[in-house]
Parts: structure tokens; sequence; C-alpha cells
């Protein structure tokens, strides 16, 4: 069997998929259709949105599918005539038995953790807010339970002190985007020696990575300084770690923070949230009574995201201090 012999079908929504469809269009594999969300309206003027999955299959003539209900009879069966040998899932929503299943060579995920570390939603933020120092991406062939197949292949990168999980993701689209190819070409060369995952795990349980909700994303500045800095990375540029501003005990609103720095503590007598502004710098005192959090850039209520020196100028704080 050829690349042009196995008819792929290719499932996913956001940037972090296209990459891997880019290198297989590009490559020359028979991409016989693509299967990405339906458009929704989004933004103030409530304009149809579309997934850059189906941007860049509309821009390349790919059969391009929406289900809405991906076990609605009409999708199934348009999709079992395409007699597709493999599907490639990526980034995309937890498909039915009917569908993974359907392919005779089954059905394979990329997913971006070092499973079994890092199951669910949001693996790439929580190896960041977790301070590890290492990540990498997997493909494994679709199970019941989710993100529990047995692993086909994995490759590492290092998580770098200044990482944020935008600059992890980026590294990881284009690392991912590699080894679903490699994937792809072990499949047809026949080569595969798929793990189960529990011959991985030991005695230790698998890491959750669950999905990221608003407040998630609040700052408590009662933890130490190190949690504090790899929360603020593990969520920039988004969604954004976030803690509510008062001044002189007037609630100024949420103030997004994007880049932080551990500092020593010079001010032991304070307490966490206590803000002190000391030459255009902005310095929080934590729960860590060695450390401090300088905040480098931020996101004022109404206002863009800008240094803090630039938010300093434009604002007059007397006695600030962050909930």
């Amino acid at each position: 069997m050829t690349k042009k012999d196995l008819k792929i079908v290719f499932l996913g929504t956001p940037d972090f998929a296209v990459e891997s469809l880019r290198r297989m269009v590009e490559g020359g594999y028979n991409v016989v259709g693509v299967v990405t969300m339906p458009d929704k309206p989004a933004g103030r003027g409530h304009k149809l949105y579309q997934s850059p999955v189906k941007e860049f299959a509309v821009a390349h003539g790919l059969k391009l599918m929406q289900p809405v209900k991906l076990k609605d009879p009409d999708f199934v069966n348009e999709l079992r005539s395409l007699d597709a040998d493999l599907f490639v899932v990526i980034a995309f929503r937890m498909l039915p038995e009917v569908v993974w299943t359907m392919p005779r060579l089954g059905t394979f995920n990329l997913h971006a953790s070092l499973l079994p570390r890092y199951r669910g939603a949001a693996p790439i933020n929580w190896a960041v807010i977790n301070g590890d120092t290492e990540t990498g991406v997997t493909t494994f062939f679709l199970k019941h339970e989710i993100d529990t197949g047995d692993i086909i292949a994995q490759e590492r990168i290092e998580i770098l002190p200044t990482d944020n999980v935008g600059n992890v993701h980026d590294k990881l689209m284009e690392l991912g985007a590699e080894l679903t190819i490699k994937t792809i070409d072990d499949i047809i060369e026949g080569s595969l020696s798929p793990i189960p995952q529990d011959k991985l795990i030991g005695d230790s349980e698998p890491t959750p990575a669950p999905k990221i909700f608003k407040e998630t994303c609040r700052i408590d500045w009662s933890a130490p300084a190190i949690t504090i800095h790899n929360l603020v990375r593990g969520l920039s540029p988004y969604p954004a770690a976030w803690s509510t501003l008062e001044d002189n005990g007037v609630e100024i609103g949420a103030v997004k923070i994007f880049e932080t720095r551990v500092i020593p503590s010079n001010n032991h007598s304070s307490y966490p949230g206590k803000i002190s502004v000391e030459d255009n710098r902005i310095i929080v005192c934590t729960g860590d009574t060695e450390n401090d959090i300088e905040i480098l850039s931020l996101q004022a209520p109404g206002k863009r995201r800008m240094p803090t020196a630039d938010f300093l100028r434009g604002s007059r704080l007397s006695s600030p201090h962050f909930q």
C-alpha cells in the first residue's frame, strides 16, 4: 500500500489540528474527507465563525462535513460511503463508537501530552501550570474511555522556564504534525507495535487535565510565588490568569495578568495580594514569605494588554491590592 492508496478521513477543529492536515495534503496523502465543527455565531456582530480546519479544507478543495450530531444517520452514512481506511483525529469532539470503529485500519488520535499523563481537554495548560519541565505528543488508537487507548508513538520536548502555554502549544503543534505523518507512514508499512497504557501507569494514577474554566484562572495570592507564576505561564496568552483589583476599598475590576516573575520578598509584614508600586513596577505579596510576584504585563478592564510601566502611567493607585 502507498500513501495515495490509503484513504484517510481527518477530524479536527482548531489551528493545532491544521498543521497536521497541511502536512498530509502537501505530502500527497489521500485525504478523502474532513470533519469539523458546524459554523457558529461569534463576536459582537454574531458573524458565523468557521473553524481553522474548515478554512483550510475549503481553500484546498477537500470534501467537508460539519455534523451537528455525530450519531446522525445521514452523517454516518455519508462518512461510511467514503470507504476510508483510516481516521485521524486531532483536537475534536469525543467520537461515538459507530464512528471510530468504522475504518478497517482503525482511528488514531494525536494528543498533546505524554500519555498517560494529562488525559483530558487541556493537557498543555496543566503541564505548564504544574511546573513540568517536559511534555510531548502521543498518538494512540481510540477506545471507549477518553485518552486511554493503546499508544502508538510519542515525542518529547523540554518546557523552558521562559515558556508560556502559547510557546509550548506552537512547539507541540509542529512536533505533533511530524508524529502524525510518521504514524501514518508506520501504519502503511505495517510496522506498529502499540503499547497498552496500563503497562506505563505503574503504581501512579494517570494525571488529569480537565477543561479550564474562569475560576481555574483566578489567582490565589496566598499560594507560593512559584505556584502563582506557573499558573500565569500556563494560561498566557489565553485565557489568561486574573485577579480582582481594589484601590482604597473601591473595586476596579478583573485584571488579566500575562507575565510575571518571582523575586525575593522585602516586605515580610504585608499580606497576600497587597500591591507595592515601586519605580514603575508592580510587586504583589504572596503566601510565600521568601518571595513575591512582579507583574510584567497585564490588561485592565476595558483596556488593551500592556507592559506594567504603561499601565501605571495611565492609573493613579494609592492603596491597591488584589482580592
